[in-house]
């Protein structure tokens, strides 16, 4: 059985993974609008990929007793000026998701609630992961520049990181 506490704080989280999944959906959409197909397909997997964080935490606290929680999102930004800004937005974004985490892991550890604090561990490897990705991202970036020639390439290359990561998947 969860506690109120937890069960709260894990709703929380599920509104974090669902908007999650709305900053790449945008993302994807003002990509896929400014020609760059690669950088779209990535922002596209990630939203499903965040979709399905959010499910695994739906699935979790109702199976542990709880009442997963659907709530109202908030709307995510539509424009981003630049690829840089763009994922300078990732990289932060991705940020708070690790705060968020780490604190509910907390909660957890104060609760005694030794489960959910096991259950939790898989996204604490995963935000090291999504962060370390946003990261180097942004370092090949600020690399290319304003270069149009390297965009292009940058392109291409993130539609590599989704065949591979597709891959990896399956």
């Amino acid at each position: 059985m969860l506690s109120k506490k937890i069960e709260e704080a894990l709703n929380s989280q599920i509104t974090i993974e669902a908007e999650s999944s709305q900053v790449y959906l945008s993302m994807a959409c003002w990509a896929e609008t400014q020609g760059f197909e690669g950088v779209a397909q990535f922002m596209y997997a990630h939203s499903d990929e965040e979709r399905m964080h959010m499910l695994k935490l739906v699935k979790f606290v109702n199976e542990r007793g709880g009442h997963a929680k659907i709530s109202e999102l908030a709307a995510p930004p539509t424009e981003f000026g630049s690829f840089k800004n763009m994922f300078q937005t990732l990289f932060d974004h991705e940020v708070f998701v690790s705060k968020s985490i780490n604190d509910l892991v907390h909660i957890t550890l104060e609760e005694r609630d030794y489960a959910t604090h096991n259950f939790l561990q898989w996204y604490v490897s995963e935000q090291i992961e999504e962060e370390a990705l946003a990261r180097n991202i942004l370092d090949k970036i600020n690399l290319i520049g304003d270069d149009k020639g390297g965009l292009y390439l940058f392109d291409n290359d993130v539609k590599k990181i989704v065949g591979q990561q597709n891959t990896d998947q399956q």
